[in-house]
C-alpha cells in the first residue's frame, strides 16, 4: 500500500462543518508529510441540509455508493434546524450511510487535557481518559436510519422500533473487548463496562447476555456492568474509574455528550464509526449555524477525528506510518494544551478555527 494514494470521501456538509473539515485536512496533510507519507486524495461529495434546500436531495446522486468505494469517509457536520424532511425530522444522510455500510462501532474518546476547562472540582478529573463505544446502526436509532421505519398512526400514536440483533451485538462486544485490550497495552486499566437497561427491557437483557457470552474470549480484560441511569450518575461521581463503555445507540448518544461536557465541551468530541469494510469519521458536534463563517468554531474535534481515521487506515492497510501520523496529531494537541498554547473561543479564549489550525501547523 506504500505507493497507493488513499482516497477519502469528503462530505463537508453544513454550517461549521466546512470550516472544521478544512482545518482537519490541513493538519492531517502536514502530519503525513512530517512522517514521510503521501497526502490523501479527497473526493468531495455534496450532502446535507443546504444541498437538500437547493436540490431536494440530501446527498448528490451516486454519493452514497461513491462514499463506500473510498478507503474512508470524513464528514464535517450535517443539518440546519430550519431545513427538515416532510415528517419534521432533520436532514440526515449520514445516518443512512451508517445503515448502508453497517458502521456499527461508534468510538467516542473522552480525554481530559491540561489547562482545558474541568467541570468537576475533584483533582482526579484531570485523569479522565475513557472511550464510549456506541452501537451505531441499531438500537432506537434503527427507526431513524431509513425513513418509513418510524410510524405515526392516524395522527394519534407514534412508534419507533428498538432493534438489537445477535450478529451486530457480537461484533460490537468483540470490538469493545479488543479496544480495551489495545488500550491496556498502552497503559489503561483494561476494562469493558456493559451499559444497558437489562432490568427493564428484554432487548437490553439480550444485549447483556451476549456480552457475557463473549467475555470469556478475552480473559485478560476485566468485565463490568452498569445500568444506564446509574452510569450517567457515575460519569459525574467517578468518571476516572472507567475505561471503555459499550452501549446501545441512543444511550451512547446521550452519554457521550454528557462525558464530552466533563472535558471541555463538544468541540473536543472526536468520533469514529467503523464497520467491517469502511469507516466514517466526524466531530460529534453539530453544524452550529449560529457561528458559521465567524471563525469561532473549535476545530479540535474534527482534527482528533482525523487522527482516528489515520489510526484506522493504518490497521486497514497494514501501513504503520499512518499510525505514526495519528500519534503525532494526538501528542501535538496534548502538548498544545500542556504548553498553554491553545485557547479556543469555546473555552473563553481568543483563538478561533484559523488561529488554532495555524498554531498546530507551526507545532507540527
Amino acid at each position: 500500500m506504500e505507493n497507493h494514494k488513499l482516497q477519502i470521501a469528503l462530505i463537508k456538509g453544513d454550517g461549521i462543518g466546512v470550516e472544521v473539515t478544512d482545518a482537519a485536512i490541513a493538519i492531517m496533510d502536514r502530519a503525513l508529510n512530517k512522517t514521510g507519507k503521501k497526502e490523501f486524495s479527497y473526493h468531495r461529495i455534496s450532502a446535507g441540509a443546504s444541498y437538500y434546500r437547493e436540490t431536494g436531495y440530501d446527498i448528490e446522486p451516486g454519493g452514497e455508493a461513491a462514499a463506500g468505494r473510498a478507503d474512508a469517509i470524513f464528514l464535517g457536520a450535517i443539518g440546519l434546524p430550519e431545513v427538515r424532511y416532510e415528517d419534521g425530522t432533520e436532514i440526515s444522510p449520514h445516518l443512512r450511510l451508517r445503515d448502508r455500510y453497517q458502521l456499527y462501532a461508534g468510538v467516542r474518546p473522552v480525554r481530559a487535557y491540561p489547562n482545558a476547562p474541568r467541570r468537576l472540582a475533584d483533582a482526579r478529573a484531570g485523569e479522565i481518559d475513557l472511550v464510549i463505544l456506541r452501537e451505531s446502526t441499531e438500537g432506537l436509532f434503527y427507526s431513524a436510519a431509513v425513513h418509513g421505519r418510524g410510524q405515526v398512526i392516524d395522527n394519534r400514536e407514534a412508534r419507533d422500533v428498538l432493534r438489537i440483533t445477535r450478529d451486530t451485538t457480537e461484533k460490537l462486544h468483540r470490538f469493545g473487548f479488543a479496544l480495551a485490550r489495545k488500550r491496556k497495552q498502552r497503559g489503561s486499566q483494561g476494562m469493558l463496562t456493559c451499559v444497558d437497561k437489562a432490568n427493564v427491557f428484554t432487548s437490553m437483557a439480550f444485549f447483556r447476555k451476549i456480552y457475557a457470552e463473549i467475555a470469556p474470549e478475552f480473559p485478560d480484560i476485566r468485565t463490568d456492568y452498569n445500568y444506564v441511569d446509574a452510569q450517567a450518575l457515575d460519569l459525574i461521581r467517578r468518571p476516572w474509574d472507567f475505561d471503555v463503555l459499550v452501549t446501545e445507540n441512543m444511550f451512547g448518544d446521550i452519554l457521550s455528550d454528557l462525558a464530552g461536557g466533563l472535558v471541555g465541551g463538544m468541540g473536543m468530541a472526536a468520533c469514529a464509526e467503523i464497520g467491517d469494510e469502511t469507516g466514517l469519521f466526524q466531530p460529534a458536534h453539530g453544524s452550529a449555524p449560529d457561528i458559521m463563517g465567524q471563525d469561532r468554531a473549535n476545530p479540535l474535534a474534527a482534527i482528533l477525528s482525523g487522527a482516528l481515521m489515520l489510526e484506522y487506515l493504518a490497521e486497514k492497510t497494514g501501513n504503520p506510518g499512518l499510525a505514526d501520523a495519528s500519534d503525532l496529531i494526538d501528542t501535538t494537541v496534548y502538548r498544545g494544551f500542556a504548553e498553554n498554547r491553545l485557547h479556543p473561543v469555546e473555552f473563553g479564549g481568543a483563538m478561533g478555527t484559523r488561529a488554532i489550525t495555524r498554531e498546530l501547523l507551526e507545532m507540527l
